[in-house]
């Protein structure tokens, strides 16, 4: 019996075709994807995870979809790169695609899920006989999506992104502009499909909607800009998984990666096509337009202050990551610099050894992995709405020290001191230590019942979700025990959802752990029915409920259920006598709509609560120091100033967004992309 191979091998670009062009990078930019084995992999391609639609609407035209299992294909390693084959585009965004995904499921320890669409549908009233017809009913559902779609060729236009909607990528092609003849032909069409950059960009962008879709929420100026930086950041970083690539850039630099330029370039071509030389988000470094050389951005420790358009902010956590990251590749190769400089640190003339430049280069792309995994595992541990800088820092944190104990090469704190020198300092803290930036272990005093109720509830979930490996199944099980169940002939299951609203009703304790509204006697926190906002009592929503199994660098294995809780809550604020600002004002006009949320992290092996990871709608101090119930003011404010403009960066973002966020409406990646 032959085994089916570990691996599908497809050339493509490593950056995008223009490095092909180019004399010194033409041989590093082909490069050979390895993604995972699809046995059932259709024309197109179509697999279990992605779908690639080559429709093109500019011209009315289908490409031929490409069939990666034909035999000549298979045996080349895919279709040669080029720029005019369509088959090959097809095959490039395949290719990108199922590697980003392949990272975040090593990341976060399970299977990629979409996000589900959303429909809402309403009922007509039950009569009932010699009495009135009672309100219609509206009735929710989220369905599965399987598969997200691609479209390599949508649209004729300088720009590429994902649409929630439509549950796709889009992807743009146009005509060159160059800000400089000799780096791209006039009029040579561009292709965004061709860019692994925006490839594995817009991928992120739509596995991040699938874990938070309230990450499109504008409630402060971190929220939009965060989806951006992120992006970039799994752009930037798969980029050291192409050992060729990695080995060049190392013997370039003689082994000093801050001084690089194609590694911390995105989307190259894109931008100089459009006439922005140096590159469309240059986050760690540009070029100098009287030397023609690439200089590393020195942070001045006031931009997270200044700077509020959503590219511009998101560079800065990008930079932030990547200072963490060659500050970390620095301790790691100082002893091989050692002895290859003969202690003197300083390397001799020449070319370096090629053992020396496979070594760095291992060490490089060994720190990039854990650096992404780090990033990418704290999404778990970032509140369900709302997230800022800040947050992301102490999800950063509290999820490595949760998975790895013992930091022997300072991984954390790295992280801490870019992101200081930037000026970006979490809320809540004392200090910038590893030990404060960490989320404590909650306090469950008084919450017996409530914690034994949840440990049924894992222990149920724990026996059908354990042996899950198709994701189908895996979206069922998570929906079944979300809603409930009910099989006839069977005793019905009670999904969290329930088993929360009824058992967990009225208590200050679960209140004070997750800030939410559970009390009955909201209005008297100046929350009221909203016919504009679509709100009645504030009603939660259990938002998500993942399983997830991580194994540390050391082989420790951890098992975790991740449930993310949402609440929205109409209020009116206004000032008391000493001009304070406080919830009580008209209850019958509503002036804003504030979104809570919670992210609850369960020990699946000792079905203990590890981390209450939560964005209140409640004032939580108040309520834990005197007793008292009241809305979180401050948080209110910070919002309905931003929605106003009142921080002097309101924008065409900021009016589109929150338009976007209330009605529903429209495309907020392609606004965003375009602008």
């Amino acid at each position: 019996m032959i085994r089916k191979p570990p691996c599908r091998k497809l050339r493509g670009y490593a950056f995008d075709p223009s490095l092909s062009l180019k004399v010194d990078t033409a041989l590093i930019n082909n490069i050979t994807y390895k993604i995972p084995w699809e046995e059932d992999l259709r024309p197109g391609p179509r697999g279990e995870y992605i779908e690639v639609m080559d429709y093109d609407p500019t011209v009315g035209k289908w490409y031929a979809p490409v069939d990666l299992n034909q035999l000549y294909i298979a045996a080349q390693d895919g279709i040669e790169p080029s720029s005019s084959n369509p088959q090959f585009h097809q095959q490039m965004v395949y290719a990108v695609a199922m590697t980003t995904i392949k990272n975040f499921e090593a990341a976060l320890g399970r299977p990629v899920l979409w996000s589900p669409r959303h429909t809402v549908t309403t009922q007509a009233p039950k009569k009932k006989a010699g009495k009135a017809a009672g309100k219609p009913e509206q009735k929710q559902s989220y369905d599965y999506v399987p598969v997200l779609r691609i479209y390599p060729h949508a649209l004729r236009d300088a720009n590429a992104y994902y649409s929630p909607q439509k549950k796709a990528l889009l992807f743009g092609y146009f005509a060159a502009r160059p800000a400089d003849i000799t780096l791209q032909m006039p009029d040579n069409l561009t292709f965004t499909c061709l860019s692994h950059d925006i490839i594995a960009h817009e991928t992120t962008h739509a596995i991040l909607d699938g874990l938070y879709r309230k990450y499109t929420d504008n409630t402060n100026p971190d929220v939009l800009a965060f989806h951006e930086a992120f992006s970039d950041i799994v752009a930037l970083f798969q980029h050291f998984t192409f050992p060729d690539v990695l080995k060049s850039q190392i013997a370039a630099t003689r082994g000093d990666l801050a001084s690089q330029n194609l590694l911390g370039k995105l989307a190259q071509e894109f931008g100089i096509a459009i006439g922005n030389y140096g590159a469309l988000r240059d986050a760690i470094g540009s070029y100098d337009r009287v030397t023609g050389k690439w200089a590393p951005k020195v942070p001045d420790g006031d931009e997270y202050r200044k700077v509020m358009e959503p590219h511009a902010r998101g560079a800065i956590l990008v930079s932030a990551v990547f200072e963490a990251f060659l500050n970390i590749y620095k301790v790691r190769v100082a002893d091989l610099l050692r002895i290859a400089s003969n202690g003197t640190g300083i390397l001799p003339q020449g070319e370096l050894q090629p053992d020396l430049v496979n070594r760095l280069a291992a060490e490089a792309a060994k720190t990039a992995g854990h650096v992404l995994k780090m990033c990418i595992r704290a999404l778990d541990f970032c509140p369900p709405v709302d997230i800022t800088f800040g947050d992301f820092l102490r999800a950063i944190i509290t999820a490595d020290a949760d998975l790895v104990a013992d930091d022997s090469r300072d991984y954390r704190l790295m992280f801490i001191d870019a992101f200081r020198r930037r000026g970006i300092y979490p809320t809540g803290i004392k200090n910038l230590s590893v030990e404060s930036l960490s989320y404590p272990i909650p306090n469950t005093t008084g919450m017996e019942e409530q914690i034994r109720i949840l440990t049924s509830f894992l222990r149920e979930f724990r026996a059908e979700i354990t042996y899950a490996k198709k994701r189908e199944a895996i979206y069922a099980i998570n929906r079944k025990f979300i809603a409930g169940d009910y099989t006839p002939g069977q005793e019905p299951l009670l999904g969290l959802h329930r088993r929360l609203s009824v058992k967990f009703r009225n208590s200050k304790e679960f209140e004070l752990l997750t800030g939410l509204v559970f009390g009955d006697d909201y209005e008297s926190l100046g929350i009221a029915e909203s016919k504009a906002y679509k709100t009645e009592r504030p009603s939660f929503q259990v938002h998500s409920l993942h399983f997830a199994t991580r194994i540390s660098p050391s082989g420790n294995q951890t098992n975790q259920v991740v449930v993310t809780l949402l609440q929205n809550a109409a209020a009116s604020i206004s000032k008391d006598k000493q001009g304070n600002p406080r919830a009580a004002g008209n209850r019958k006009q509503p002036d804003l709509l504030i979104g809570g949320g919670c992210t609850l992290i369960f020990d699946l092996d000792t079905l203990e609560l590890k981390y209450a990871i939560s964005k209140p709608l409640l004032d939580v101090e108040a309520l834990a120091n005197s007793g008292v119930r009241q809305l979180h003011t401050g948080r209110a404010i910070q919002i309905r100033r931003h929605l106003q403009g009142k921080t002097q960066h309101m924008n065409a973002y900021q009016a589109y967004f929150g338009m976007a966020g209330v009605q529903g409406i429209g495309e907020p990646f392609a606004f965003l992309h375009t602008h």
